[in-house]
């Protein structure tokens, strides 16, 4: 069944954990001053830091959720790879070389370089806080997906194990540690779901013994807690797991015709194997809840070719839907998805660990190349997963490992361990960015209290403690949400409070000060209530139906960045406009 606890796998797991804490012990020696602590001393590889990069942006978001949405919903689960990948061209491009030349250790550093004011600082640090805070969440709900089929143990466990590790990672050596937890975890992650891959392709497709007819309904009563059975946890899942395998012969997916009558496919190569899949059937099953908490879940079938196309589900719906609001919310997605990554303050931190700006661009440029092989990837992880017999259909986020235990124990090990350190890799940066904007720029520069190296370093380790406590509550209480729903929420704050200040400085001369305020602050506060306020939220954070949600929604679409992110350059040019530009010292000498 598919939550069933293996020794291997606990050994597999605790020995990963192991040593990337030992690594973070080993390394604590070397991250005494806050210039090892918040920037790794900027002597970091540019190649190392590369695959960092990829260890930093392949969240949980990326190989659990976005392995999910394919596995649940067919290409459009694939749109999110596309747009994650596509914003590392405006990194590239238009950010990497000057956020080098103009930043120390954090965000606000590159933003307040000009011009040294208190009050940017302040709003800079509280977007780095609160942009850091929203994309933990999605992390910390990972972990304690992985957590309920490898330990079984329940949910706000893993979240608590994720927590004590990441603040230990962190406490101990900062960014040191960080960085090489990151790259040994963006070299095995591409590494392993290669090894998937090349294992789902042998496999190829097989038919269950039976063909699951229309009428078949597995229900759920979703309220009651799993109960223990000979110390392992034997959840509902599993029930209705065993209920499929012992009438149909499979789980939840698979495949129901295959081209030209055939039970099975052997191996196939990797454009056979979407062709075949095109050419199939697939049995999906979709998910209905009534007023007494009972889930009823309806085997439906649908051609492989139209899970290969966007809008083929409510996720993307914009794409096939005639409705305007319906297009805009897509393409706010992809607008957010697009700017959002030059915009997350634990990806800009890394530019700080290399020496130069054109050790900048190479790290850049390697980490393109790692992320875009895993996004290849994840097309096949998720079709694989969807036809694999595995699926848990209470929880998208766990798809990408129950495809590997079908493989077997060792496997599911192996990448569960491998998920987990993904989690430990992108929290440690995320807690690491939210660190520095306490101790650095609030502490120090905001304060002005009296904090030499050693200072800043003892502030920002408390600091990364009451994160990692904070980001623990955040991810029990948003334990049921896909996590690369969440993260989409965070690439939308993102681009919609930093993008326009980061940009403009860059680029428009006349920027000043209270520019780059106001920008800051209306993109955060409007992006922070147009999500609140969104039908999303009302159903799947506050528990309301979704006829009620979209009643009582005060916005049109869930989605805020097309409005939000050019309504931030309006509020810069405007304000920028209205008020006085302080010259740098050179532009004032050539006057004279």
């Amino acid at each position: 069944m598919i939550y069933e606890t293996s020794t291997l796998a606990i050994a597999v797991f605790a020995a990963f954990v192991g040593a990337v804490l030992a690594l973070s012990f080993w390394l604590g020696s070397r991250a005494k001053s806050a210039g090892g602590y918040f920037a790794a001393h900027g002597q970091v590889g540019w190649f190392v830091n590369g695959i960092a990069f990829a260890g930093d942006y392949l969240s949980a978001a990326s190989f659990l959720g976005i392995c999910g949405m394919i596995a649940f919903f067919g290409y459009d689960g694939f749109l999110y790879s596309i747009g994650y990948l596509a914003g590392w061209i405006v990194a590239l491009f238009v950010i990497a070389e000057p956020i080098k030349r103009l930043g120390k250790y954090t965000l606000a550093d590159a933003l307040n370089a000009r011009f040294q004011s208190r009050g940017l600082k302040l709003v800079a640090a509280i977007a780095t806080l609160v942009i850091s805070l929203f994309y933990l969440i999605p992390q910390m709900v990972g972990a304690g997906a992985l957590v309920k089929p490898l330990l079984g143990l329940p949910h706000w466990a893993g979240v608590a194990m994720v927590g004590v590790a990441v603040t230990v990672i962190v406490a101990t050596a900062g960014m040191v540690s960080t960085t090489w937890v990151q790259f040994i975890k963006g070299t095995l992650l591409v590494i392993v779901c290669t090894v998937v891959v090349g294992l789902i392709l042998n496999r190829g497709f097989t038919l269950p013994s039976a063909p699951i007819p229309a009428s078949a309904v597995q229900s759920l009563a979703v309220t009651p807690e799993g109960t223990l059975v000979n110390g392992a946890l034997r959840t509902r899942e599993n029930q209705l797991d065993a209920r499929l395998r012992a009438e149909y012969g499979t789980g939840f997916g698979s495949v129901a015709a295959l081209p030209d009558g055939a039970t099975s496919t052997g191996p196939l190569g990797p454009i056979t194997y979407l062709e075949t899949f095109a050419d199939s059937t697939v049995t999906t099953w979709k998910k209905a809840t009534d007023g007494a908490g009972v889930t009823t879940f309806t085997p439906v079938e649908r051609k492989g070719a139209d899970l290969l196309l966007p809008g083929a589900n409510p996720t993307f719906k914009g794409v096939r839907d005639d409705s305007l609001v319906a297009k805009l919310d897509f393409l706010s997605l992809m607008l957010a998805l697009f700017l959002g990554t030059a915009s997350l303050p634990h990806i800009l931190i890394r530019y700080y660990t290399v020496k130069d700006a054109a050790s900048a661009r190479k790290s850049t440029v390697v980490g393109i190349g790692a992320i875009g092989a895993f996004y290849v990837l994840t097309l096949y992880l998720g079709i694989g997963a969807m036809t694999s017999g595995a699926l848990d259909p209470t929880d998208s986020n766990m798809s990408a490992p129950l495809l590997a235990k079908t493989f077997g124990d060792g496997l599911f090990a192996v990448i569960s361990a491998v998920a987990f350190t993904t989690v430990l890799g992108t929290v440690s940066g995320l807690i690491l960015a939210g660190a520095g904007a306490v101790a650095h720029d609030l502490l120090k520069d905001v304060f002005q209290l009296k904090l030499d190296d050693r200072g800043q370093v003892r502030a920002a380790k408390i600091a990364s403690v009451a994160l990692g406590l904070g980001a623990v509550g955040l991810g029990i209480l948003f334990e049921k949400l896909n996590v690369t729903f969440l993260v989409g929420w965070a690439f939308n704050v993102a681009a919609s409070a930093n993008l326009p200040a980061l940009v403009m400085l860059l680029f428009w001369k006349r920027t000043t000060k209270e520019g780059i305020i106001a920008a800051i602050s209306v993109g955060l506060v409007t992006s922070l209530a147009w999500i609140l306020g969104s039908a999303d939220t009302l159903e799947k954070v506050f528990g309301y139906s979704a006829a009620d949600a979209s009643a009582r929604a005060l916005v049109p679409f869930s989605q805020p960045a097309i409005v939000t992110v050019p309504l931030g350059f309006l509020t810069l040019v405007v304000v920028s406009l209205l008020t006085p530009r302080v010259q740098r010292a050179s532009e004032r000498a050539a006057q004279v």
